[in-house]
């Protein structure tokens, strides 16, 4: 397989991660059907978003609202902040996690409209400890094609994806990079870097 650069699968694996859409299942009612399923569900809202012909700012909000509904917002945010997570209060935190939401639409909203006419289809599912591993196979127009790999957990109560890995990169890695950088250059002002997301992406 022929490996994209690196800024065409960090803005896959964004595609991605604003547009994995999980409908809620009870805790007990999932498996791996299930999971291919709401997989699969999900790549379905996200075409449709992508191919509606929506102005661009119009469609990073729909990839915002999809990521709001259906992704474990909490475990990314805070994975993506790390140990400042357990630091901030819950105020800041808040106020962090909803300009993160914010940054994710548009962030990777910039990109989505690359992956027009492609196709994603899901190719099996297995279980891993805790969560479920569903595996999938993007096809893209001229691009060789790449395997794409959801975890998805029920561990909130309800189903969502929390990761996804493309051809080695780490959804929370990557985010988690951007975000302790981010705070870094703010001297771990949690107020700088809420400011910082709101704007960036």
């Amino acid at each position: 397989m022929t490996l994209m650069p690196n800024e065409t699968r960090r803005g896959f694996l964004g595609l991605m991660g604003a547009g994995a859409a999980f409908a809620a299942f009870p805790a007990h009612a999932l498996d791996t059907v299930q999971a291919s399923s709401l997989v699969q569900k999900s790549l379905d809202e996200v075409y449709a978003v992508i191919n509606s012909g929506q102005p661009p700012a119009r469609m990073y909000k729909e990839f915002e609202s999809i990521f709001a509904r259906y992704a474990d917002v909490d475990i990314i945010a805070r994975s993506a902040l790390g140990p400042a997570a357990r630091q901030a209060s819950p105020a800041e935190f808040s106020a962090y996690r909803q300009a993160f939401l914010g940054y994710i639409g548009r962030k990777y909203g910039k990109r989505f409209r690359e992956f027009i006419g492609s196709k994603i289809e899901v190719t099996g599912a297995r279980p891993v400890k805790s969560f479920f591993a569903v595996s999938s196979v993007a096809h893209l127009r001229g691009r060789s094609p790449m395997e794409v790999e959801w975890h998805v957990s029920d561990k909130s109560g309800k189903s969502r994806y929390f990761n996804i890995i493309i051809e080695g990169v780490n959804m929370l890695a990557s985010e988690r990079a951007e975000v302790t950088a981010m705070l870094a250059r703010r001297k771990g002002d949690m107020a700088g870097l809420t400011s910082d997301l709101q704007q960036a992406g």
